[in-house]
């Protein structure tokens, strides 16, 4: 082991350049899963600490499934149950606030954001949490208007005891007289306002419910535990459960999907990087076939030769693993302080360091020194079997020339099913088909070299017929055409990304601008702080609303409200509307059955309309019946159609009538709310007085229909253009393929490039070679690139389309033009040192090279 370890080391220090290069291509996938898997567990934990309220220990937490209020019958059922010792009900919610409640400063986030409004009874409360309290006094039952908060929100507004704290409520801007403070909190997280239960039912417009209900049992026997267990669930019903209720589900999904979409591309990037190292590795094993014959020669073993080689990769792949790592957390750390202004303004999340689990660091590892002692065993096998006397002889040149017939054939049958699988349209057999059709255009790759090599030649021999620098670039390619093929196809897969991912913006940003414009397109609208988490937004009672109406020039006003459900255990938004008035300012795009008549039965009868999303799901079809949860049980709606919106086009998503919800849920407050003018109206005179009745209510945002499509866009195009420069970076293992190759291909023909020189070819023809030889190859790649990402964003739209998201495929010609001019410049920059290194060698040296 110790000489193969000093054999080994010596070697990637004699050939720095080249072991560079190798290392760089598992760095480079390294960084790629490690930085982006940082992402979402800082993510979780930033929602974690800032959206859910920390919670004291109790013996049985009750909360309905939906999460929704419910009737406080059920908490004289609980304390009734033997073996309860005392129980008692909340009425809890999260207030999402505006970016600048606080310190009206738009440009500048306040340092809370978000907060819990806790409604309890201060005699039982007090008799399972200890709510100590070191200034002032805590809640008394008759108390009105007063509120307990800690002495760190305290601190961060600057309150004191009697002082006023302000918050947005159903009624509107509510002053709550602080009477007590409870200690800091230790850890960052959601802050608590204390009021009395009935206080909290008027400012939240939920009279007579709570939410959630906490028990302490009267034994620490865990059998009797266990029978008090069963018997408080036995009460409750299917529809109640024991723990507290999951928050934020569509967030996680969100954040889940985006997390498994960056990890295949990650994969894929370290999958160009065993591309590389393979071709690294085999082309190594072919230039030292000399050494390794004297190395079999002094009395070297097959298993000797392997470890030798294995030796190398483990080094190079431990290398650029910690490297990559290191890389990683960076570039983590760098696009989480990116994200924490876009997460503060739209989900109100503080996002703090990066967190890095055990487990991650642990597959990265196993990921990158993995897939490079997997690129070189072959080699190395390959290395082990050559003899001292076949090594010996100088045939460096068709060592691996080999027949690419076979393979062209399965890689032809393999595209061929991929075909056919996109023409199915089934989007199982499509993504099979995506898996085939990478995998064929690989095998096709050698038997393809020397075709399209002469094509591109003989583009480039226009412009250099004279010199024949072009026939000699295209023999140096066609020499080895498994080797150029395997480059071309680490390029084939960056590209094929940079493609794919064009093809998908492109279709998104047509299909959702245009849902927007159907669905958001009012003269107004009032904008909760919150458009991701509609559960933690402060809605306003029917008052906002009548108000709006009674404005001289206004037509119609619609307003939407919100409810959580489950639809076969699965989490759901419901989302209420106004069937009469909310075709007035607003649509829905209507994928199955009539716009007119859906709203119809929305009105008169328990029906719903479904979004695509839970239509792509669940199977279901205008007529057939759904179960939801309810906090008065289960109810049976029928689907009355399938249609969408902007709001709701990415989570499962219902619309019902208010009347409905009113009934079922018992929520009535407003969470959005569009309007329009009269004809003719004096849009001037009309929205100052509109402006002056939403000031009463903060937690609105009054903005025009138009000024809200132009931020969309513009956030959309942000977006978009981070992960246009995001998926173009991840091309670079391309370039490092074809610098590898190049200057590979530069060391193993030092002896022809110095009988070049002899002959009287000047250095300006030798970088000229060289370069033409990286166009070949770039061009190769590229066009394999295009092909690829072609089939892989049509495959991406037809499984955005299958699961419910309102797209439709647009070509991406702006991706494609992208993709060209980045494959033809990576050819340009790949060729630069080593036309440089060919062009430099001294004829003397590079005759006498072996």
């Amino acid at each position: 082991m110790n000489i193969q370890l000093t054999l080994a080391a010596r070697y990637l220090w004699g050939r720095k350049l080249r072991t560079v290069l190798t290392t760089l291509a598992v760095m480079f996938g390294v960084l790629v899963i490690f930085g982006m898997n940082i992402l979402v567990p800082s993510l979780l934990q930033a929602f974690t600490a800032n959206a859910l309220a920390a919670s004291g220990q109790v013996d049985a937490t009750v909360t309905h499934k939906t999460g929704e209020a419910f009737s406080p019958d059920l908490l004289d059922k609980v304390e009734a149950v033997d073996g309860v010792r005392v129980a008692t009900g909340f009425l809890s919610r999260p207030l999402v606030l505006p970016l600048d409640y606080f310190d009206h400063d738009p440009n500048k986030a306040d340092q809370v954001s978000t907060l819990s409004l806790v409604g309890l009874d201060p005699d039982t409360a007090q008799t399972l949490h200890n709510y100590s309290v070191t200034e002032g006094r805590f809640l008394q039952a008759d108390a009105q208007e007063a509120a307990v908060i800690t002495a760190s929100l305290a601190e961060a507004l600057g309150l004191k005891v009697g002082d006023a704290l302000s918050l947005p409520t159903a009624q509107g801007k509510a002053a709550l007289t602080i009477v007590g403070l409870r200690p800091a909190r230790t850890l960052p997280g959601n802050e608590e306002v204390l009021v009395t239960l009935p206080e909290a039912q008027a400012l939240l417009d939920q009279p007579d419910q709570i939410n959630t209900i906490e028990a302490n049992y009267n034994t620490l026997d865990e059998a009797r535990r266990a029978e008090i267990q069963k018997a408080i669930e036995a009460v409750l019903g299917e529809n109640y459960h024991l723990g507290a209720l999951p928050s934020g589900a569509e967030l996680l999904t969100n954040l889940r999907t985006g997390q498994a979409a960056v990890n295949l591309f990650g994969f894929l990037s370290l999958f160009m990087g065993g591309f590389i190292i393979f071709n690294t590795f085999r082309t190594v094993i072919a230039e030292r076939r000399h050494d390794i014959g004297m190395l079999r020669a002094v009395g070297a073993s097959r298993r000797t030769i392997v470890g030798l080689i294995l030796t190398e990769g483990l080094l190079q792949g431990g290398v650029g693993t910690l490297v990559g790592m290191g890389l990683g957390y960076l570039m983590g750390a760098a696009i989480l302080a990116a994200l924490a202004g876009v997460a503060a303004q739209f989900i109100h999340l503080q996002v703090g360091a990066p967190v890095v689990s055990p487990g991650l660091v642990l597959i990265t590892m196993v990921l990158g020194v993995g897939v490079t002692l997997l690129a070189g065993l072959l080699p190395a096998f390959s290395a082990s079997r050559v003899t001292p006397l076949e090594a010996l002889r100088p045939a460096l040149a068709d060592v691996y020339q080999r027949a690419a017939g076979v393979g062209a054939m399965i890689g032809a049958a393999l595209i061929v099913l991929a075909v056919l699988a996109l023409l199915v349209g089934n989007v199982g057999l499509v993504a099979v088909g995506g898996l085939l059709f990478l995998g064929g255009l690989v095998l096709i790759a050698p038997a393809l070299v020397k075709p399209i090599a002469s094509a591109f030649g003989a583009l480039i021999a226009l412009a250099f017929a004279r010199e024949g620098t072009t026939s000699l670039a295209q023999g140096n390619l066609t020499r080895q055409p498994s080797r150029a093929a395997i480059t071309a196809s680490a390029t084939m897969i960056g590209l094929a990304l940079l493609v794919a991912v064009a093809g998908v913006i492109t279709s998104i940003t047509g299909g959702f601008l245009g849902l927007f414009r159907k669905s958001l397109g009012s003269d107004f609208l009032l904008i909760p702080p919150s458009l991701s988490l509609w559960g933690g937004n402060v809605g306003a009672n029917e008052n906002l609303a009548e108000r709006l109406r009674a404005v001289d020039g206004v037509a119609a006003v619609s307003t939407i409200r919100f409810a959580a459900t489950a639809l076969d255990d699965k989490p759901i938004s419901l989302l209420e509307i106004d069937p009469a008035s909310f075709p007035q300012v607003a649509g829905l795009d209507f994928q199955a059955g009539d716009g007119q008549t859906a709203y119809s039965e929305l009105a008169g009868s328990r029906s719903l309309i479904l979004n695509r999303i839970i239509a792509a799901q669940t199977g279901l079809k205008v007529g057939d019946t759904v179960t939801l949860t309810t906090p008065e049980g289960e109810q049976t709606y029928r689907v009355a159609a399938v249609a969408g919106d902007y709001l709701n086009s990415k989570t499962p998503a219902a619309y019902v009538s208010q009347a409905n919800l009113a009934a079922d849920f018992h929520k009535t407050d407003d969470i959005f709310i569009q309007l329009n003018l009269a004809p003719g109206a004096d849009r001037a005179a009309v929205e100052p007085k509109l402006k002056a009745i939403v000031a009463d209510y903060p937690q609105f945002r009054f903005v025009s229909g138009q000024a809200f499509y132009d931020e969309n866009r513009r956030l959309m195009e942000a977006s978009f253009s981070v992960l246009y420069v995001l998926f173009a970076v991840f091309a670079l293992p391309s370039l490092i393929a074809m610098l590898n190759t190049l200057a590979i291909s530069v060391i193993e023909r030092t002896r022809e490039i110095g009988m070049l020189r002899a002959v009287g070819a000047t250095q300006k023809q030798v970088r000229r070679m060289v370069l033409i030889e990286a166009l070949l190859l770039a061009a190769l790649g590229t066009a394999f690139g295009l092909l690829a990402g072609l089939y892989l964003g049509y495959l991406l739209m037809s499984a955005l389309t299958a699961g419910g998201y309102p797209v439709t495929y647009s070509f991406p010609l702006a991706g494609l033009l992208a993709a060209i001019a980045i494959g033809l410049l990576f050819g340009v920059l790949a060729a630069l040192l080593p036309a440089r290194q060919a062009a430099r060698m001294e004829i003397v040296k590079a005759l006498r090279y072996e």
